[in-house]
């Protein structure tokens, strides 16, 4: 890391995040988020825990966009590169739906057929659909390909509903199931409600949230061949009686940015514009999320791709806090399970599976016959663990 320039302690002011002067579209009110957890907005790194804007010591300023919060990180290395509130709640709209393929894309096999219920289609009126109709069979890739291209709501439902066991209940179970998987990934200011991203009440998630999400889903062999398709055709069906059609992937960036690897667009009445986009360039994969923001003067995936071009634009190595990993998560809750009195004493600087040449040092705990091995990981880790084991005892 090579230092950052925000409000890095209590008595320096946050700096501003850039973004252009604009007349605000009248829309409904935000919803109240949580209050900002401390701990939670230091997972990462302590820089991160800030509603301003944090880059690299001498970087170039990012351009003005009108995203309220976003960030940029690198996918193989997870440095994140700079970032506009990162852990500040947030409403997703349809990038929500990247959080859905982290949880179910292993759980279904694409050639299955599935058959679509009524409750499949039980979703916001005027909202997006793909068009899947009632009695209609669809293999689940297409289905896949209707969520993340035309990011049809109908889809996420039929998807969600077989991801959880295909009954009554399985929109259900895998809207739990993706809350377990955002916990596992260390994405703690995430909650789902719904599994497509329409609005919900309690339903929150941050720029920082959403990058852990992409980077799994970028790992993923159909994910990526998915969000690079451009056009995909939906079957006729024989009964009821309709035609086929095709469908177009509403992610510009892959038409427009060289290296461009796809992503996920968004959009509510509530939420406004949100974006997830990743691109490769020089040997390097760096991934944009952006949220809370207005399509004017220009749209979330060009302000993803302004946002990507000062990425690439920065030195390799020059970072402001890192995308922590699941194995980081385990090994803090392991950490939190072995010696719960550590995670108050600011004795225990956090855990994470690191070489001690990068960690500065490494220190041995053992709980029964179990190492649990200690390194530089910030406490907020095991803090935030510890917290969410207390409220589920509660």
């Amino acid at each position: 890391m090579t230092g950052a320039v925000r409000a890095g302690n209590a008595a320096a002011a946050e700096v501003p995040c850039p973004r252009p002067k604009i007349v605000k579209p009248s829309a409904p009110p935000r919803p109240v988020p949580p209050a900002d957890d401390p701990e939670a907005m230091k997972v990462g790194g302590g820089d991160l825990a800030t509603h301003g804007l944090i880059v690299p010591a001498g970087a170039k300023q990012p351009p003005a966009v009108t995203a309220t919060t976003w960030i940029v990180a690198d996918l193989d290395s997870g440095e994140v590169l700079g970032a506009c509130g990162p852990h500040v709640y947030q409403t997703p709209a349809s990038v929500q739906k990247t959080l859905l393929a982290a949880t179910a894309i292993d759980k279904l096999n694409p050639k299955q057929n599935v058959k679509v219920v009524q409750s499949d289609l039980d979703i916001e009126e005027n909202s997006s659909a793909v068009g899947i109709v009632v009695g209609g069979t669809y293999p689940v890739s297409t289905l896949w390909l209707g969520l993340l291209l035309n990011s049809g709501n109908d889809a996420a439902n039929a998807l969600a509903r077989m991801a959880g066991g295909g009954g009554a209940d399985g929109v259900a179970k895998t809207v739990a199931a993706m809350n377990a998987k955002a916990a596992e990934l260390g994405a703690f200011q995430t909650h789902a409600v719904t599994p497509s991203g329409l609005d919900g009440k309690g339903q929150f998630t941050s720029a920082y949230d959403l990058a852990l999400i992409a980077r799994v889903d970028f790992a993923n062999a159909d994910f990526r061949k998915y969000v690079l398709t451009k056009s995909a055709q939906m079957p006729a069906q024989k009964s009821p009686k309709v035609g086929g059609f095709q469908f177009q992937n509403e992610n510009k960036l892959i038409y427009n940015y060289p290296g461009a690897m796809g992503g996920k667009t968004g959009f509510t009445t509530v939420a406004r514009h949100s974006y997830v986009g990743a691109a490769q360039r020089n040997g390097r994969r760096l991934v944009v999320t952006l949220l809370g923001a207005e399509a004017r003067p220009i749209r979330g995936w060009q302000q993803g791709a302004a946002l990507l071009d000062w990425g690439f634009a920065q030195p390799a190595g020059s970072s402001v806090g890192h995308l922590v990993t699941p194995a980081e998560v385990q090994a803090s809750a392991q950490a939190t399970a072995a010696t719960p009195e550590k995670a108050t004493t600011g004795g225990l600087a956090g855990v994470a599976a690191k070489p001690a040449a990068k960690s500065g040092g490494l220190s041995v705990l053992a709980a029964g016959t179990v190492a649990v091995v200690l390194a530089a990981m910030p406490l907020s880790l095991l803090l935030v663990q510890r917290r969410r084991r207390r409220l589920a005892r509660d």
